[in-house]
């Protein structure tokens, strides 16, 4: 693969990601090689690999747009994420050493700054989430494990989930990774794993909620059960 084509698949899929692109959006060769500042050529090639990642799809008559996801299709996501962040807490939790663990808990403290602030920064929020998520994986020492998830834990659904969050999501998320660092510095495998699923469960409901409209506050769950 060229440079100039990762050049293009990069850029290409960090404004999907950021949703920069938004879901459906129309992806004209000519247009994304100016923005990326490289032939149609690279561009095309970084589509195909996007199209494989199912972060781009290609109509009928072969034009190429952002992926627009159902709800069905975004809870198989977040369910496989669960399945394999929990699996990655486990492996992280037993191999614990006290290095990593203090730099999960600074990981955490930049988390609750970016959220401590009158205006909530989520895009500070977003990195030291994902420096978070990455140190597990990290620890937890498998390829096999981080290959997997590497296609699901940079989805755009992730930066859109976070941006309909309210400040009281935000510090439950932020709780929950202290219950994770709780297991953690216990080396309780199974209490991670445990915590893992239900912090990408909440996840899920936090994006499902923004799609059906439901506000991002504890009365959101008399709205949910209303509207079942």
């Amino acid at each position: 693969m060229s440079r100039a084509s990762d050049r293009a698949y990069d850029g290409i899929r960090r404004m999907i990601v950021s949703g920069e692109l938004s879901s459906g959006a129309p992806l004209g060769e000519e247009a994304l090689a100016e923005l990326c500042g490289v032939s149609r050529t690279p561009v095309r090639e970084a589509l195909r690999r996007l199209e494989s990642e199912m972060l781009v799809r290609r109509s009928d008559s072969q034009r190429s747009f952002v992926a627009d996801w159902s709800v069905d299709e975004i809870e198989d996501v977040f369910e496989l994420r669960g399945i394999l962040e929990g699996r990655a807490a486990h492996r992280a939790a037993e191999r614990m050493d006290p290095v990593s663990l203090r730099r999960l808990v600074k990981s955490n403290k930049a988390i609750g700054q970016a959220i401590s602030s009158p205006t909530p920064d989520i895009d500070g929020f977003l990195e030291s989430n994902r420096a978070f998520h990455g140190l597990i994986l990290k620890v937890a020492a498998s390829p096999r494990l981080t290959t997997l998830l590497s296609s699901l834990i940079e989805q755009p659904v992730v930066w859109r989930t976070a941006h309909h969050y309210g400040r009281d999501e935000l510090r439950r998320s932020h709780r929950e990774h202290d219950e994770l660092l709780a297991a953690f510095a216990r080396r309780d495998g199974a209490w991670a794993e445990a915590i893992m699923l239900a912090h990408i469960r909440r996840a899920f409901h936090a994006y499902s909620d923004a799609h059906w409209g439901l506000g991002m506050t504890d009365g959101s769950i008399g709205r949910a059960e209303a509207k079942v």
